[in-house]
């Protein structure tokens, strides 16, 4: 069984192996395929049975010109990149990986929310230039600090995820707000309930997204429901960019309807230049680098050894086509 990776240096930049897929079958793995050449992701992948990709999209256009493969894995638990009706039209099972950054995601929604009340990096950088040690005070701060303990977080999607978030934000002293389709009375506390949008909106000082991205939530947060937060709410955002339109997130930062903001997606990624929070204050912008602990990327790579293993046995799982 031949198998391609057309991706895999971002999972795997040489801190871990590819011994288990080699295991399964010939494996080449290429570190990048163009995201826009078609051409080239046929060519690379051949004769090749087994596909695995992370961000190189794989359109019906692959599939029609490579008519061997049997199975499409994806190394992330998003999956658009894949074409899954040409898929599932030729009974090829395309799979993700559901679970494997639930803390590390959750952990990092926390850490853009701490930076932004302490500004951390932004004081390190400053002792290190000397201005501390030229400093008439014996201590100082260039931004507001803030405290969270009493503080509101209302979170939007109370999956896994929402509730690694969740969880910290309540050890910090925090009320949780949740808002999500689905309930479950057992994570209700004095601590935590789950709300409707509105309120969610209206009361929270912070406000966490961790909803997936469908039509319903793209660009769900926008100048109207900007206009019904609290003045001066603080927005994370580390599960997709297109549920945020960026220019009016933009405008609310600088006009302060927004104190700050911390990002670890936007909408078009890599960053475009043109991106209009490039240009709005007290952005923090990330790479997209919530998953990429090692311990998490690590799993992800089990996982995806294990929907390999399971097609080979005629038992597929994580299947999403």
């Amino acid at each position: 069984m031949k198998i391609v990776v057309l991706d895999g240096y971002t999972l795997n930049p040489g801190d871990l192996d590819w011994k288990g897929m080699e295991a399964l079958g010939e494996c080449v793995v290429y570190e990048r395929t163009s995201l826009t050449d078609v051409q080239e992701t046929i060519q690379r992948i051949g004769d090749a049975e087994v596909v695995i990709t992370n961000k190189t999209p794989l359109p019906r256009q692959v599939f029609e010109a490579c008519p061997q493969i049997k199975y499409v894995g994806v190394l992330a638990t998003g999956y658009n990149v894949v074409d899954g009706k040409a898929a599932r039209d030729r009974g090829i099972p395309v799979t993700n990986i559901p679970t494997y950054g639930t803390a590390a995601v959750g952990q990092f929604a926390i850490a853009l929310l701490l930076e932004i009340c302490h500004h951390i990096g932004y004081h390190n950088q400053t002792v290190h230039e000397g201005k501390w040690e030229n400093h008439a005070d014996w201590c100082y701060w260039d931004y507001p600090l803030i405290e969270l303990a009493g503080k509101t977080m209302g979170i939007i999607g109370f999956g896994r995820i929402g509730q690694t978030t969740g969880r910290i934000a309540q050890a910090l002293g925090m009320q949780v707000l949740a808002y999500d389709s689905f309930h479950n009375p057992d994570l209700e506390s004095e601590t935590c309930r789950y709300t409707d949008l509105e309120e969610l909106l209206r009361t929270s000082d912070v406000i966490a997204l961790h909803c997936p991205l469908f039509p319903e939530t793209e660009g769900m947060i926008n100048k109207e429901t900007i206009a019904k937060m609290k003045d001066g709410v603080i927005i994370l955002n580390n599960s997709r960019g297109p549920l945020i339109v960026e220019e009016d997130l933009r405008d609310a930062l600088n006009s302060g309807k927004v104190a700050a903001a911390g990002l670890d997606v936007v909408s078009t990624e890599p960053i475009r230049g043109d991106n209009p929070l490039l240009q709005a204050k007290n952005c923090i912008i990330t790479p997209h680098i919530s998953w990429a602990p090692k311990e998490s990327r690590k799993r992800l790579m089990d996982i995806a050894v294990g929907n390999l293993q399971a097609f080979v046995d005629g038992k597929p799982v994580n299947v999403v086509n």
